[in-house]
């Protein structure tokens, strides 16, 4: 008889974060230095879940993953390649989908749910 697996609980003990910052070409303003606590990554490593914290500063995104965020502090404003424009405030919740292009732009410190499906 196998074991069920157990259920994830993002606001239990928290795993050790990783921090990084975006390539230095890729930042336009600010520090943009980012935490993640990764909480949950499927055994073929296509799907994970944590919590994302990042600093005020503004980069540019190439995303080949999709990602769902629900934002739970800050602002943080998206520019896509194409002219579109979206403010998104604490208790928003959007995709980011496979093949964006454009800018985040941190305007206040941000802490945010984040689901990755590479």
């Amino acid at each position: 008889m196998s074991s069920l697996p157990k259920m994830v609980d993002l606001n239990g003990p928290a795993p050790e974060p990783q921090q990084w910052r975006p390539a230095a070409e890729r930042i336009v303003s600010g520090d943009p230095l980012q935490r993640a606590w990764n909480y949950h990554s499927s055994a073929d490593g296509r799907f994970s879940a944590g919590i994302w914290e990042c600093a005020v500063g503004k980069w540019r995104v190439i995303f080949t993953e999709s990602e769902f965020c629900e934002l739970l502090a800050g602002e943080i404003l998206v520019t896509g390649d194409d002219g579109s424009e979206r403010l998104w405030r604490a208790d928003d919740a959007f995709v980011s989908p496979a093949g964006f292009t454009g800018y985040w732009d941190v305007r206040q410190p941000a802490r945010k749910y984040y689901v990755i499906y590479e």
